[in-house]
């Protein structure tokens, strides 16, 4: 059974392993040296409570962590405090093992109970996966960035995806910390 709980710093060790593939070896991430777990526990306490680090385990809550995906800022500007950015990375010994979807499910669902209006989620190009996922989970495709990241010997595209989280309200009411809502599974 798949559990998901948040993320807490003794996760750091196992989500760094779980990035690190994604850093030396593929084009998921742009990043070109991968993160030590204290890299990826300061980036997790910069979240400040209130964006979500959340984990997919196997078995019981504490169980091997399988898959983590979060939410930052979209961007910095003010405006923009309503949209966030997602991502999410599976342990390669859990693909196809369902541990992604129910993972993001939850994070859509955190996010939006948060009140936070928009997701965007970059993929770098192509990925059949990943793009399975994303729209599996309601995303759809806002856009290309042609040739905009350039690692092993090749410029790479980025295409953009989108998710609608909630309606816009006008005045939006200021998105509520995850510190506040914790997971949500609706």
């Amino acid at each position: 059974m798949i559990a998901i709980r948040a993320a807490t710093p003794d996760d750091a060790a196992a989500i760094a392993a779980i990035y690190a593939p994604h850093v030396l070896i593929g084009a998921a991430s742009f990043e070109e040296q991968a993160p030590d777990t204290r890299t990826i526990a300061r980036r997790m306490a910069a979240s400040e409570g209130l964006y979500p680090w959340i984990v997919a385990t196997q078995g019981e809550a504490r169980g091997g962590v399988l898959a983590y995906a979060y939410a930052t800022a979209f961007h910095s500007r003010a405006a923009y405090r309503w949209s966030v950015e997602t991502t999410i990375y599976v342990a390669d010994a859990a693909q196809q093992r369902g541990a992604g979807r129910l993972l993001y499910e939850a994070l859509v669902d955190t996010l939006t109970a948060q009140g936070f209006t928009q997701a965007i989620a970059r993929i770098a190009l192509p990925n059949d996966a990943s793009i399975a996922l994303h729209e599996g989970v309601g995303f759809r495709r806002a856009g290309v960035q042609r040739e905009i990241g350039f690692k092993h010997g090749r410029w790479i595209d980025v295409g953009l995806w989108q998710r609608e989280l909630a309606q816009p309200a006008t005045p939006p009411a200021e998105p509520r910390p995850f510190t506040d809502t914790g997971v949500v599974r609706d």
